[in-house]
């Protein structure tokens, strides 16, 4: 059974939308948020052929050498190709705020949800993330319509990251249309976006939300926070006739990269395409391929990474997840401790388990010390024996 969520309802802050993207305008938040579970496992034997000394040798195989070369080819006959088991989860809360402008979306079946077959490299899933300022609307507007755009793509899934690119840039284009017609929908958001194909994990991210991957309890990050304050952003704020005023974008904005603002003046570039403001909508995409090693992929607001570093967050979700390995749970209670440690924010997490199984305890290998004597030592401890007359 798939189960898709997003913005919470204003009853007991879960949201269920029966597979369709959830209409933008036509939400209410609320203080917390909780989505379902969506359960797949694949199980597979792997065996593996003993590779015997060639005939002509007479020496002992054990002394046989073998190319690892052919080596890793005669495993590549047999070896099970690892697919990752999603599982999804998601908690909000409006924290200290007076309203909440988050937004998330959990697909674990994108092409299910919009009546689609998945591609033959494997189950397509769509994660995100929207964290809206100056109003709720532009981050529930995103919400709706990158993952729409990205399947309505004629080039999705063959070139995924184009088309996630070309999902933000629409989605920004589409949102400034919608602000010409009815002002009251004037606001920003920053967009943090993942999609799994197969054993393909791309992440494509615009403002100052992440994604952190656990990779065997290592923290590894999947998306960079972009602030006007980093070297890289600070280059090309500068270069396009923008400025930071006390770590702020023009002195109003705390993110380099957003969609909507098209009320700030300047902050845009113009609808012809021409060169315009600092601020763009154009998302950076981090992609990798998931092993075995692979546990689970966080992804939050600033308000979880105000409080948590990245290994920080991996490890605290990770104790969780061997407890009840519950990425529901895993979610509430990374916002809780968000909470605790004085996050000033909305605080928004999604987690996505990787595994069916829950993270194995991590138990640091023991070294083992050969010890040898040389010629010399040996002659030297005959000599000590002798001298004490054994």
């Amino acid at each position: 059974m798939e189960d898709t969520k997003g913005i919470s309802d204003p009853e007991n802050g879960s949201s269920i939308y029966g597979g369709k993207p959830p209409n933008p305008l036509s939400f209410s938040s609320s203080s917390s948020s909780a989505a379902a579970l969506y359960r797949q496992t694949f199980d597979g034997d792997r065996d593996r052929d003993r590779f015997l000394a060639p005939r002509s040798l007479v020496r002992h195989p054990s002394l046989t050498k073998v190319s690892a070369l052919s080596v890793e080819n005669e495993f590549a006959l047999d070896k099970v190709e690892f697919v990752p088991a999603m599982r999804s989860g998601a908690w909000s809360d409006i924290g200290s705020r007076s309203s909440m402008e988050d937004a998330y979306l959990c697909l674990d079946s994108l092409m299910d949800s919009h009546g689609l077959k998945d591609s033959e490299d494997g189950p397509t899933a769509f994660y995100g993330v929207f964290d809206g300022h100056g109003g709720k609307h532009a981050a529930e507007f995103a919400c709706q319509r990158i993952p729409r755009y990205i399947v309505e793509d004629q080039e999705f899934p063959s070139d995924i990251n184009k088309v996630m690119s070309s999902a933000f840039l629409q989605t920004d284009v589409a949102f400034s249309e919608a602000c010409a017609l009815d002002g009251s929908l004037s606001s920003g958001t920053t967009a943090l976006a993942a999609i799994l194909t197969g054993r393909s994990l791309v992440v494509a991210n615009a403002g100052d939300c992440r994604a952190v991957l656990s990779r065997q309890g290592k923290a590894i990050e999947m998306s960079k926070d972009h602030k006007p304050m980093s070297c890289k952003e600070r280059r090309r704020i500068e270069a396009s006739g923008g400025y930071i005023y006390d770590g702020y974008l023009n002195g109003q904005l705390n993110v380099a990269r957003a969609i909507g603002d098209f009320h700030m003046e300047g902050m845009k570039r113009k609808k012809d395409g021409s060169n315009g403001g600092p601020l763009i909508a154009d998302p950076e995409l981090m992609t990798t391929k998931l092993t075995e090693e692979d546990e689970f992929l966080i992804m939050g607001c600033d308000g979880v990474w105000d409080v948590f570093m990245s290994q920080n967050a991996v490890d605290f979700a990770r104790r969780r997840l061997q407890e009840h390995n519950d990425p529901v749970m895993c979610s509430k209670e990374l916002v809780e401790e968000a909470l605790k440690r004085k996050s000033g924010d909305n605080v928004t997490a999604v987690v996505v388990c990787l595994q069916p199984q829950p993270p194995p305890n991590l138990v640091a290998p023991r070294l083992r010390v050969q010890r040898s004597f040389s010629a010399e030592g040996l002659k030297d401890l005959q000599s000590y024996l002798d001298d004490l007359g054994c």
